[in-house]
């Protein structure tokens, strides 16, 4: 039996203001529990709450950076429900006139196919305090230090179909608040964290019944959540069950879901427009002066890539997504030289290596500077390919800058063709049967079978013969 996935997405991007949405509080992370929580984000008694002018104007910007429409006049509400770290017992939101409306994004799969993800709409809203479980032997701990910072809410139309769909979604909505520098994008300390809404239905037949997995914190852990909740619900329907409207939590470390509690729907929070504070009014001029400060959004990135670099369009979409990957590789091409290599080495081994130790490329042992001289080495010919890796290990290792590295190690390629032209006589020389089947060989075995001579001349000068001198010599030996 064939199913159709629908998926929509529920963002919370933190907003990088100095204090919260409604109060003087500082915002930061690692503090003391509960030392950042003022009066006002307690929701005591006399007190009132103030928009944060910086936050809205940061939502704004948002908005006009997926094209939507920036309404003009937004109302917060309260959203009521009881939670133990939501002390005031609501949480102040928006509701009926959210200050972002309709919008779309972009985005590319793999394939190179593209397709436009609908916003429908991104509200601001307070978040709430967190809950701790771990050594409080049986109890729980409430932090309120998170208590009243800004987020927005942005929420998708039910436009993606497949778990690929969603996380190019959601890698490019993170490279869009961070190039316009409203949110870190840290998902590591929940600074944008995704809810997936996820429903299946025959083809043709009306929505299914939705479940809404919250609070991811990595595209790999997204990935992994909607394969696992599709195949249940397929599971359940297909063994004549019902999919019932929940909340659910994914476990990354074990790979498994659980139901949470039973899936509200919004007259259950018995919304109502806020008496504390009154509605926000946004003016063209407003609108006008923030055009004027929009940085470089990841698209214009692209097409500067491919028009300034000749990158092809898949390396400049990998290059231009993030704001930090991107200027680390301008960095590299300035240093280096060769946009081309500086493209590979970023995507190739230097992606592969912060991977592998899960770090950012802001975390990187290698600077920019450094990998763009390691670069210039390769192209100037002082080393090899293979001994650039071996460079790159040295450095990554703390022992320095290429051009030191390469130095105190002896890794220079070998220049001297009378050396070169000695060790190639002999590996003539050494390997009659080899050297007879070559000359035996049409053109094209050729190719593939001067490899062996290559590789014994690389092992006879370990990595540093210079490999397109090697080639032509090579080529003019065994004739």
């Amino acid at each position: 039996m064939s199913w159709e996935v629908v998926i929509g997405l529920e963002i919370h991007v933190q907003l990088n203001t100095v204090s919260k949405l409604f109060s003087g509080s500082k915002l930061s992370t690692g503090a003391e529990p509960n030392t950042q929580a003022s009066l006002v984000d307690l929701g005591m008694p006399g007190t009132l709450p103030v928009v944060n002018k910086e936050a809205v104007r940061k939502a704004a910007l948002f908005g006009l950076a997926i094209n939507a429409d920036i309404c003009r006049h937004s109302v917060f509400e309260r959203k009521n429900y009881f939670y133990p770290d939501l002390p005031k017992g609501y949480q102040t939101t928006q509701l009926a006139e959210p200050i972002v409306g309709a919008g779309v994004v972009e985005i590319q799969l793999e394939s190179g196919e593209k397709k436009n993800v609908r916003i429908h709409h991104a509200h601001l809203e307070e978040d709430a305090g967190k809950s701790l479980h771990e050594d409080f032997h049986g109890m729980t701990g409430i932090d309120l230090n998170r208590a009243g910072t800004p987020l927005i809410e942005v929420v998708t139309e039910p436009d993606m179909s497949n778990a690929e769909e969603a996380v190019a979604f959601a890698r490019k909505l993170h490279a869009i608040v961070t190039s316009i520098g409203i949110c870190d994008g840290d998902m590591s300390q929940g600074n944008m964290r995704f809810d997936v809404n996820v429903s299946i239905r025959k083809p043709g037949d009306e929505l299914g019944t939705r479940t809404e997995t919250k609070n991811l914190n990595s595209f790999r852990f997204m990935e992994k959540a909607i394969a696992l909740e599709v195949e249940r619900q397929i599971d359940v329907l297909e063994d004549g069950g019902e999919i019932v409207q929940e909340t659910r939590l994914y476990n990354g470390d074990t790979h498994t879901a659980r139901s949470m509690r039973s899936k509200e729907d919004a007259n259950d929070y018995r919304y109502f427009p806020c008496p504390d504070l009154l509605p926000v009014a946004i003016t063209d001029a407003d609108i006008e002066a923030l055009k004027a400060a929009m940085p470089e959004l990841p698209n214009a990135r692209k097409a500067r890539f491919i028009d300034d670099y000749q990158l092809s369009e898949y390396d400049a979409d990998l290059l231009s997504g993030s704001v930090a990957t991107a200027t680390f590789f301008e960095a590299v091409t300035k240093a280096g030289g060769d946009a081309k290599l500086a493209a590979n080495w970023v995507m190739g081994e230097m992606a592969a290596r912060l991977n592998a130790e899960e770090k950012t490329i802001s975390d990187s042992p290698v600077s920019a500077e450094q990998l763009g001289q390691l670069i210039a080495r390769l192209k100037d010919g002082t080393i090899s390919s293979k001994i650039a890796k071996q460079v790159f290990e040295a450095c990554w290792a703390g022992e320095g800058d290429p051009d030191a590295i390469i130095e105190a190690k002896g890794l220079k390629q070998m220049s001297d063709s009378g050396e070169l032209e000695k060790i190639v006589d002999d590996i003539i020389a050494n390997n009659a049967p080899q050297v007879e089947d070559y000359r035996n060989s049409d053109d094209a075995k050729k190719k593939k079978k001067i490899g062996f001579f290559v590789g014994q001349a690389m092992k006879a000068t370990q990595g540093k013969a210079n490999p397109q001198q090697l080639n032509q010599l090579l080529q003019k030996k065994l004739q």
